[in-house]
């Protein structure tokens, strides 16, 4: 077989292992080993897998990867996503489109203690969402909010991606969390303004004046406790 024709079969395996619903990890798994076995045979597989796959699992420094993923589990459990979600809520209700800017606040202060923008999106998403769409936001803006806010999990410190790409680098990680603290601030306040403008430019995708916002002392009272 060409080169091209073995890419495609691992591609093709991936995405069909995929479709029928099998985890995305095995799907890329089964299909790496298929490529390497039409390629190198079963023993470099073997070999391979006997070194490189247990040299990735015995790393001292990628060791704080899954600490960052269990501590924001521990939060998500704690009840401390909902607060940071009651707590932005009650903040930035004074402002059309404030639950939305709330949401966008909620991730960025819940991917500074995760640092994965998948578990951002998830954890913010069962917290924000239906709160959301029972205040009279549109199913766009909520999801699109939801999606947007939780791409701020891998940009604002600590950061899972700045981690991996410090160690294969060679570089300070101290000093890359220092650098994408700025952008990750002002892409959450860059996310709240074309949220604002979009709530006023393009009517009926959020309530004319939100509910939340008669609510936010009362919100900031509660939540702020449990922040702590």
């Amino acid at each position: 077989m060409t080169g091209f024709q073995i890419a495609l079969l691992i591609f093709g395996t991936m995405l069909v292992l995929m479709a029928l619903r099998v985890p995305i990890a095995v799907s890329m798994f089964v299909a790496g080993v298929t490529g390497y076995l039409i390629q190198r045979g079963w023993m470099p597989m073997a070999s391979f897998l006997n070194t490189q796959a247990y040299a990735r699992f015995a790393s001292y420094d990628l060791s704080v990867i899954p600490l960052f993923i269990l501590m924001g589990h521990f939060a998500t459990q704690g009840g401390i996503s909902k607060a940071l979600f009651e707590f932005a809520a009650g903040v930035m209700g004074r402002f059309r489109g404030g639950l939305a800017m709330g949401a966008v606040f909620a991730c960025a202060a819940f991917g500074a203690i995760c640092g994965s923008s998948v578990a951002t999106a998830a954890t913010i998403t069962n917290v924000a969402y239906d709160e959301m769409r029972k205040h009279g936001y549109s199913g766009r803006l909520t999801t699109g909010t939801l999606a947007a806010g939780g791409t701020l999990g891998i940009l604002i410190p600590p950061s899972v991606p700045l981690v991996i790409y410090a160690i294969l680098t060679e570089q300070n990680i101290a000093k890359l969390f220092m650098a994408a603290m700025v952008p990750g601030i002002l892409a959450m306040l860059f996310y709240m303004i074309a949220i604002g403008i979009y709530v006023r430019f393009v009517p009926g995708h959020a309530p004319e004046r939100d509910e939340i916002a008669r609510q936010k002392w009362a919100l900031r009272s509660k939540a702020l406790p449990r922040l702590q």
